[in-house]
């Protein structure tokens, strides 16, 4: 008879992926608020008496230190009042030091003296009177501090009251005010930490510390208003600027962590291939429906349907369907014996 040609058995068909170790751990729930940065201190200036601008050192956006000059009025009226008052009081004193001299040898009434003496009395007063008035039209940075805006020049009249700039005090920490509802609100402590996310080109995540919560809840909105405060970072945003706030929304809950890369979108929901060995030992992609809560950078947070220590493929896993045979390359520990 004719012999027959039996083809060999073709090999099954490998994917080749990367695996990973699908990791237990905690995970807070969330919401994200928008805050504003405020500067811990904040003042409007205004000059308290009228009078011609001589001198002014406002430039905006520019940190004076505490007892800078920022505005000085012209004084020179009461220069003039000064030199004349210094002399009156000189002279007043000298009267009265003599006739309290001529007293003591009765040669002058007691009346005489205490005259002399409310004269001396109502120089050291004027004097005092008119160095004040010279002080309080030089006005000066309080503390140290951020110049805003300003439209003052030498020559321009001012009448008092008048506004000059506003200084944002320069400290070591700011405040952060967000809303959020009144029931996460209710559960914001003083001291409860919160997540900053500050983006002035790069991101950068900061803690801040809650040190107040508003009493009052906005009628339209249901929401509170809570105040962190943002202290020592390298880097504090200025006042004003928007930051992101995340605030925690729920009691932490355990999770599995998984590359990112692990999950696959469907139509159907997320699913992740799990790596397991078949009855004869042959490794084989199992798809697995999950649910994903949250992608943190390049993990994802699976709350239902996968378990921790499970092996999952991360790298190469789009190339998987149900119950192909894979190869899996490093890096893993992976052994698969005893079927995982």
């Amino acid at each position: 008879g004719s012999h027959c040609l039996v083809p060999a058995a073709q090999p099954e068909y490998s994917e080749s992926v990367t695996s990973a170790i699908a990791r237990h751990g905690q995970y807070q729930p969330t919401t994200t608020a928008i805050g504003t940065v405020i500067a811990r201190r904040s003042i409007t200036l205004r000059n308290e008496l009228p009078g011609t601008v001589r001198e002014v050192n406002l430039v905006p956006g520019q940190i004076v230190e505490a007892g800078t000059v920022l505005v000085a009025l012209d004084v020179s009226v009461e220069n003039a009042e000064l030199e004349a008052t210094l002399a009156q009081a000189a002279l007043t004193e000298s009267v009265h030091k003599r006739l309290e001299g001529l007293w003591r040898d009765q040669a002058v009434s007691l009346e005489e003296v205490d005259r002399a003496r409310a004269d001396r009395d109502i120089a050291r007063a004027q004097l005092a009177r008119t160095r004040a008035i010279i002080e309080r039209k030089t006005i000066r940075a309080p503390f140290r501090s951020r110049v805003g805006l300003a439209d003052v020049h030498p020559g321009q009249y001012l009448n008092e009251g008048t506004q000059l700039t506003t200084l944002q005090g320069i400290d070591d920490s700011v405040y952060v005010d967000f809303a959020v509802e009144q029931q996460l609100a209710a559960r914001l402590a003083p001291g409860d930490e919160i997540q900053v996310v500050v983006s002035n080109g790069v991101e950068r995540t900061l803690t801040a510390v809650i040190i107040a919560a508003d009493a009052r809840v906005d009628s339209r909105t249901r929401n509170a208003t809570v105040r962190a405060q943002l202290a020592g970072a390298d880097y504090l945003p200025a006042p004003g600027a928007p930051v992101r706030v995340s605030v925690p929304s729920g009691d932490p809950q355990p999770v599995v962590f998984v590359p990112a890369s692990a999950v696959r979108k469907s139509p159907e929901g997320d699913h992740v291939f799990v790596l397991a060995n078949d009855a004869d030992g042959k490794p084989r992609a199992n798809a697995r429906p999950v649910s994903v809560i949250a992608m943190t950078g390049n993990e994802a947070i699976i709350a239902k349907g996968l378990a921790a220590d499970e092996f999952v493929a991360a790298t190469g896993s789009f190339k998987l369907r149900q119950d192909v045979l894979v190869a899996v390359s490093e890096p893993t520990p992976l052994s698969f014996a005893g079927g995982l």
